[in-house]
């Protein structure tokens, strides 16, 4: 039985687990969003109520206790059942018209959603999104925590936990300055930009490695001394002839209205692409909706879009 009859509260079970997993109280505070002495005090009550140490703290860090372990999966498995109860009584309360929480990666968000979430809300004026910008793998986590109902990103992490979706294949575009002297062609031989320095965003973005995987396959390098904020920042760079780089096809036919200022074009016979995926949790009691909310999306980005990017093809389930 447990010390005074009591027991544990729901955040308490989340506050273990949440330092069980950054194995650093700062750190865990930081994404719970409290104190550090309030952290401390709710798992030294936590501990007081179960009559077990849950941490070994020392000098060196924070360790996890042989009897934390044990208790570990049961806390997680608490938290999941609490968030599946929690999403199921919302999805029943709301009925037709919900808002789920939308996340997306800032350097797809502001390119796409303004094409598309018109008329989403014209078909579906019931369904309403609360809209956050994140990197791919804090949307993950976010997902898997329950802080995102969905999430929209080119997401690659396979998890047991999350379902997905693929909308849309979008092309990565290679800009130059416009008086360099490979402007002005259509298509750049692959060959041609083994040696250069290739400006691209700074590596807190998922962009980033995505751009340097592709350098590290034609022999280019990324050039880390310049590198942008945005991709807003990205461009100007170029413009100002500081280098060449690649940039997201839904951002080139978005916001690159001044075609004197740099020259668009793409390598020969080597298509670089990447592939956004709508994403949930296969726990959720709106994967139905969101199954069509998917097939909504690739209608309408076929409609809207096509000169852009690609939807893709998806077999019925």
């Amino acid at each position: 039985m447990l010390l005074n009859g009591k027991t544990p509260s729901l955040n308490q079970i989340k506050y273990f687990v949440t330092v069980a997993k950054q194995l650093n109280f700062r750190r865990a505070a930081q994404i719970l969003g409290i104190s550090q002495p309030t952290l401390t005090s709710q798992i030294s009550a936590l501990e007081t109520t179960l009559g077990l140490t849950l941490f070994e703290r020392s000098r060196s860090g924070t360790l996890l206790s042989a009897q934390g372990q044990s208790l570990l999966d049961s806390a997680e498995n608490v938290l999941k059942s609490s968030l599946q109860f929690a999403e199921m009584a919302q999805a029943l309360s709301d009925g037709d018209t919900t808002t789920y929480r939308l996340g997306i990666p800032p350097t797809l968000g502001p390119y796409l959603l303004p094409h598309i979430l018109p008329d989403i809300h014209r078909q579906r004026p019931g369904l309403k999104f609360y809209v956050r910008e994140a990197a791919p793998k804090q949307l993950l986590q976010g997902l898997l925590s329950g802080e995102f109902d969905i999430t929209l990103s080119p997401m690659s992490n396979k998890d047991s936990q999350i379902q997905v979706q693929p909308l849309f294949l979008e092309p990565l575009k290679f800009v130059l300055p416009a008086d360099h002297p490979m402007s002005g062609r259509a298509f750049i031989e692959p060959e041609e930009i083994r040696g250069q320095k290739i400006l691209t965003l700074e590596d807190r973005h998922h962009f980033h490695y995505q751009v340097q995987e592709i350098c590290s396959q034609l022999g280019a390098n990324i050039d880390r001394d310049y590198e942008g904020t945005s991709l807003d920042t990205l461009r100007q760079m170029v413009v100002m002839g500081m280098g060449m780089a690649f940039m997201p096809g839904l951002y080139v036919h978005s916001e690159l209205h001044n075609p004197d200022a740099l020259h668009v074009c793409e390598l020969a016979d080597m298509p670089v692409v990447r592939q956004h995926m709508l994403a949930w949790r296969n726990t959720s009691p709106a994967r139905a909706t969101f199954r069509e909310l998917a097939s909504l999306m690739r209608n309408v980005i076929g409609d809207r879009l096509t000169n852009a990017v690609s939807v893709t093809d998806v077999t019925p389930l």
